[in-house]
């Protein structure tokens, strides 16, 4: 019984722990200071950048980003408001980022 209980509990950990979708963040560091940048991307009025594990937004207007895997599953999508946003990227890998109207590859 005290098997079946661990199986159940990891279970329940397991799929919560997954279905947990990257949240993006708002931060006070606008995206054109950021050092170390490794790749910058404008479009339209919005700087996006990716550094240290995270990709960073900056825009003057609302915009809506989505964010998948290489293999087009969907990861995270936000409707974002003015400013510098920041979204954490747990593991390394090539993502797609459709920003708005414009679609761009990125690197982690």
């Amino acid at each position: 019984m005290r098997q079946l209980l661990t199986i159940l509990a990891v279970t329940l950990w397991a799929l919560t722990a997954s279905s947990a979708a990257p949240r993006w963040e708002s931060v006070d560091t606008p995206v054109s200071v950021l050092t170390q940048i490794e790749q910058r991307v404008e479009d339209n009025g919005v700087d996006m950048a990716v550094s240290d594990g995270y990709i960073y937004i900056g825009t003057s207007r609302p915009v809506t980003v989505k964010v998948f895997t290489i293999l087009g599953q969907l990861i995270s999508q936000e409707s974002l408001t003015a400013g510098t946003h920041r979204l954490r990227m747990t593991a390394r890998g090539v993502y797609i980022l459709k920003i708005g109207p414009a679609t761009r590859r990125v690197t982690i």
